[in-house]
């Protein structure tokens, strides 16, 4: 038996895929347009710890790389790991949340922009703020879009952008699920929402809202 070889081989293979995490998180924060500080303050950790994990220094551990998984919104695979190459498919896993929404992402690999399709199911609205430029385009439902003390209802065809270091939420305008098209992308120079005002319109004849920007 080759048990010596094979625990060889199988230490190398490891050592390979733990020299390529620090790469791949420092491509990704710069992807992102995020400085070691900006990230340090979404996750917790600290400039140095950062630094020195993406330069080899530190090694990756399952407590460093959950909460930069977090911050960078993509999969713990995905940094661990490179999607394998030459087929071009996505391969979909859909995460159901308990509230009843689905959140299916549609990109394989940390990039500038991720895109999700999601299902919303109701719930009580929630203001948040973060890093990151967003653009939603409405699938079926409705959607209810809160901009701090902005609110805008979407339809299906209706699409929003806006800067996520505004105060957001969105979720459906009522009590059925919505369902929509998501990117999430590096935070961008102005937010416009291109939507009808709630209560717009009554004859429901779909009157052009001029485009608003949302403060910096």
């Amino acid at each position: 038996m080759a048990t010596g070889n094979s625990t060889a081989t199988t230490d190398a293979e490891l050592a390979e895929i733990l020299d390529a995490i620090g790469p791949r998180l420092r491509d990704l924060r710069k992807a992102r347009g995020l400085t070691l500080e900006a990230l340090a303050a979404a996750t917790g950790l600290s400039v140095s710890t950062l630094s020195r994990l993406e330069s080899g220094k530190r090694r990756p551990t399952l407590d460093l790389l959950i909460p930069l998984a977090r911050a960078h919104r993509v999969a713990l695979d995905q940094l661990v790991a490179a999607p394998a190459s030459g087929d071009p498919r996505v391969h979909l896993r859909p995460v159901r949340r308990k509230n009843g929404s689905v959140l299916v992402p549609l990109t394989q690999y940390p990039g500038r922009v991720q895109v999700f399709k999601q299902v919303l199911a109701p719930r009580p609205p929630e203001l948040v703020t973060h890093e990151g430029y967003e653009w939603l385009y409405v699938l079926a439902g409705r959607l209810r879009l809160v901009l701090g003390a902005r609110e805008v209802e979407l339809v299906p065809g209706e699409v929003a952008e806006f800067d996520t270091t505004e105060p957001h939420w969105f979720g459906p305008a009522g009590t059925e699920t919505v369902e929509i098209l998501h990117l999430f992308g590096p935070r961008g120079d102005q937010a416009v929402v291109r939507a009808r005002p709630s209560g717009g319109d009554p004859g429901g004849h779909g009157v052009s809202v001029p485009p608003v920007t949302m403060p910096e």
